[in-house]
């Protein structure tokens, strides 16, 4: 890699051009006569149907990052490392299809913004609430920076860069700003306006790439035999052991499947995709999106299968530094094997990407501070428009902390932290997901097993790694007690937290232990639009209480 692509830095610079227009534009879509509440800057006024909801949800879900890492642990060590996200996206949508529709309902009966309101309202309680938000907050933050990290790897092949800290990161600089003044403007109107673009882009992309490559390099046969003979090689950072592994075999089946089913469990605890589920205009909505997303399966397992033709291409992922970095293997298989100008397409498609999921996630941690931290602690006669002026300057401090943690800290520690914030964000699931169907767990249970599979989470991510030497929380991996083999942290910790609820549960039932107060019947649960008490946007006459 030598010297500036010019053409496709130009073509990069116009796509990036046309969806900043795009998202201060976005300010005037569907425009109410106010923007000055959470529920219009926050939701997009909860008036998105299902291609824009559909548009928005993979955008929000199919992050730049992941256009950039699952093909990348192809490359790298195979299967288990990064083809794992393909099931575990096709197992999540039965899952969510199973609860959205009583989320949706709950929260626009009662006005909720974020599910720590809804574990409020279910609970009456604002410790558990504050635990959810402070997790949602927590593990977001790492997301937003894996964005900013994509973008950079797009740069970087393009060939910005250099010794100097202005040259490397002025680039990256420019398009946070873009990005935050955007989001700031118009809300989650303007990732869902540019949700468009970027999906379009990428589905174009990739339906050249994986037509084009595979006859390029004399097909699939002999791309899957280079790669199979790639990972079956000693692993330079340890001769004994292969580089990688081609197909999954017994003794990483267990691995395989608890990174899947985990993953899959965690992924709509995240705040950002509940943002985009709580901005869709009627129950069956989200419901319809969890039938038809799988179309983004299909085109993340092409994807992920680039990372074996870059094996067959014999693509070298050289950074600026002159390092190996599998994270350019995409962009620098693009570079050398296409024309300047689509893969100037190809980055603009990538680089749209990250802004799309790191303006909702931005959002949704800004939601999850005013509502559940700022009003609840701090103010709580807050108004709408107070409201709504506390979340935009959140959502322009977490942009900003996710920006100095990829300029301060390397791309692997952001890796590192998103990976634990995966183990975390899951340890929020009995808490929203159990109490939308029961409220037999007790609050103070469903509170010391989120502390429990924090702690055992947290402490067995910092402490254990079975395929690493140097590095805490570098692999989601450990030993499964009782089972005796490696299975991800996050699912076992959720099995702690689990059992750790039930228990408790049981006791401070038989002790009669106050359960707090239940803001939520059981017609809450299945209320749409049209119903008294749903409406299409929620008045300051009803807040969250």
């Amino acid at each position: 890699m030598t010297g500036v692509n010019v053409v496709a830095l130009i073509v990069l610079i116009v796509l990036f051009a046309i969806v900043t227009v795009m998202g201060f534009l976005a300010a005037r879509w569907r425009r109410p006569d106010n923007l000055a509440s959470l529920h219009e800057w926050g939701l997009g006024g909860k008036s998105f149907g299902t291609v824009t909801t559909w548009f928005l949800l993979g955008g929000d879900l199919y992050t730049a990052y992941t256009f950039i890492a699952v093909p990348a642990a192809m490359w790298a060590t195979g299967a288990v490392s990064g083809f794992f996200a393909v099931p575990y996206t096709i197992v999540l949508y039965p899952i969510i299809f199973f609860f959205l529709g009583r989320m949706w309902s709950v929260a626009h009966r009662h006005g909720y913004v974020t599910t720590a309101d809804i574990v409020q309202g279910r609970y009456g309680t604002r410790s558990l609430s504050l635990a959810v938000a402070i997790t949602g907050i927590l593990a977001t933050m790492p997301y937003i920076a894996l964005q900013l990290v994509g973008i950079q790897a797009v740069l970087e092949v393009t060939g910005l860069g250099g010794s100097s800290v202005l040259a490397r990161d002025l680039p990256l600089l420019i398009a946070f700003a873009v990005l935050a003044a955007y989001t700031y403007s118009s809300g989650l109107r303007a990732p869902a306006m540019i949700a468009f673009v970027k999906d379009g882009l990428i589905y174009l992309v990739i339906a050249v790439a994986i037509i084009y490559l595979p006859l390029k390099f004399g097909g699939w046969h002999g791309i899957f035999d280079a790669a199979q003979a790639k990972m079956a090689a000693p692993s330079a950072a340890n001769p004994k052991v292969p580089t990688g592994i081609f197909i999954p075999g017994d003794a990483t089946y267990w691995a395989y499947a608890s990174l899947a089913l985990g993953s899959a469990l965690a992924l709509f605890m995240y705040p950002h995709c509940v943002t985009a589920t709580l901005s869709s205009k009627d129950r069956s909505t989200g419901r319809r999106n969890a039938v038809i997303l799988p179309a983004y399966s299909l085109l993340l397992g092409l994807l992920a299968l680039l990372g074996y033709v870059a094996i067959k291409a014999g693509t070298k992922p050289i950074g600026l530094d002159g390092k190996a970095n599998p994270q350019l293997v995409i962009p620098q298989l693009f570079e050398d094997h296409f024309p300047s100008w689509f893969t100037g397409v190809a980055f603009g498609a990538i680089a749209i990407g990250a802004l799309v999921p790191a303006a909702i996630m931005s959002i949704a941690a800004a939601n999850l501070f005013t509502r559940n931290v700022y009003k609840a602690y701090l103010r709580p006669e807050a108004n709408d428009a107070q409201e709504a002026k506390v979340s935009k300057i959140v959502s322009l401090i977490t942009k900003f902390g996710a920006l100095l943690f990829v300029l301060l800290l390397d791309r692997q520690n952001a890796l590192n932290f998103q990976l634990l914030g995966g183990v975390w964000i899951l340890q929020t699931l009995p808490s929203i997901v159990f109490g939308l169907f029961t409220r037999w767990f007790h609050r103070w249970a469903l509170l010391a097993g989120w502390a429990a599979g924090m702690i055992y989470g947290t402490v067995v991510a910092y402490g254990f790694c079975t395929l690493c030497t140097t590095r805490s929380f570098a692999n989601p991996l450990a030993i499964v007690p009782l089972l005796g083999r490696a299975g991800y942290i996050g699912l076992t910790a959720f099995v702690v937290n689990v059992l750790v609820a039930v228990v408790l549960t049981l006791v401070l039932r038989a002790a009669k232990v106050s359960n707090g107060t239940d803001l939520t019947v059981q017609s809450d649960y299945f209320a749409d639009i049209g119903q008294p008490g749903v409406l299409r946007t929620v008045e300051e006459s009803q807040p969250i209480r």
